[in-house]
């Protein structure tokens, strides 16, 4: 069976009407529209989250993973020092997670007070649902607005919607993968093979046909919250993806199944994998743990003993099992040069 036929969208014809003008556009340009274009984008134009939406992430299976993430900030906060800074998350979405994390450590004698609490968040409709959980927070557009300070920082599931180029390996040069126009719908392509000075050191680890996408927006949201850690602090990084980028990852969800990216633009989350040796990269010269999966970094930090107490064990199972989310998404931790690791991970 060939993928499912294009849907009329309004995006998808105001996509073809700016290709046939212009010509075809990278995946990171479809990305962008198809989740932020202003009156039809995913995340611009309504909740993507929970069952009426596209997809579920952690904080919404069990309100065990926003409580041990916070209370890991309130550990690494103790380890240093406790001083006063900035509590923030990347992409609150409902704001379960820092809801979660807030009750969890308000038991945390000062924490609290210390740290004030600032929201990144780009999209009108999830602002509106988590200003009625986070009343009392200050919000971004992006991570360059952050005040320059101490920052204890969790980002779960917001690199992976940071648009992809995608590029092809053909012999010592690359040709980005574009969409174009075929028989006046959306179609996959390929432009000319080009040198890419960026991808010098991945001819060595790839060969012909193979795919290796880049996130140009990455390194700068990495940069800002770097700077910031160094100064104290520590963040939290969980998403899909390894340490370095090789494949196709491009995948839509639409209402909870996956669809192919170009069947219904602007009516189904787009999403990549994150590069997380980018990541590290650009984060200097805050220094940056190993790789670990959420389900070895959760159960570090006693979700088996939090799970028996509310009796949630399949929404554990859920969170940590490969079977699950366990192994699929991963945890990085960045820390000041010097400070201690963050809790649950390994240097």
């Amino acid at each position: 069976m060939g993928a499912p036929a294009p849907r009329v969208t309004p995006l998808g014809e105001a996509l073809a009407r700016r290709i046939a003008a212009e010509g075809p556009i990278g995946v990171a340009d479809l990305m962008a529209e198809c989740l932020w274009n202003p009156a039809h984008g995913a995340y611009a134009a309504a909740d993507p989250l929970g069952a009426s939406g596209h997809f579920v992430t952690a904080p919404e299976v069990s309100q065990m993973f926003g409580e041990l993430l916070g209370l890991a900030l309130a550990q690494a906060w103790l380890d240093q020092g406790r001083p006063r800074g900035v509590l923030a998350e990347l992409g609150p979405g409902r704001g379960t997670l820092m809801a979660d994390a807030l009750r969890a450590t308000a038991a945390v004698p000062g924490f609290h007070d210390a740290l004030a609490l600032h929201l990144v968040e780009a999209s009108a409709p999830l602002r509106a649902a988590a200003g009625r959980r986070l009343p009392g927070a200050t919000w971004h557009e992006s991570a360059a607005t952050l005040p320059e300070a101490p920052l204890f920082l969790v980002a779960n599931e917001f690199l992976d919607a940071l648009p992809v180029r995608q590029w092809v390996r053909s012999g010592d040069v690359w040709a980005e993968r574009v969409v174009g126009l075929r028989d006046e719908a959306l179609a996959w392509g390929l432009a000319p093979p080009v040198p890419v000075p960026a991808l010098a050191h991945r001819l060595a680890d790839t060969k012909d046909g193979d795919v290796v996408e880049t996130a140009p927006g990455l390194p700068a949201v990495a940069a800002e919250v770097g700077r910031r850690v160094a100064l104290g602090g520590a963040a939290l990084v969980v998403d899909y993806g390894d340490w370095r980028s090789q494949g196709d990852t491009l995948q839509a969800l639409s209402r909870h199944r996956r669809a192919d990216p170009l069947e219904a633009p602007g009516q189904a989350d787009l999403t990549a994998h994150v590069d997380f040796e980018a990541l590290a990269l650009a984060a200097a010269p805050a220094r940056h743990t190993r790789l670990s999966t959420q389900g070895a970094f959760l159960e570090r930090l006693g979700i088996e003993a939090r799970a028996a107490r509310l009796g949630q064990q399949a929404e554990r199972a859920r969170l940590t099992s490969p079977a699950g989310m366990g192994t699929l998404f991963k945890v990085m931790g960045l820390y000041p040069p010097g400070g201690p690791v963050p809790p649950g991970l390994v240097a």
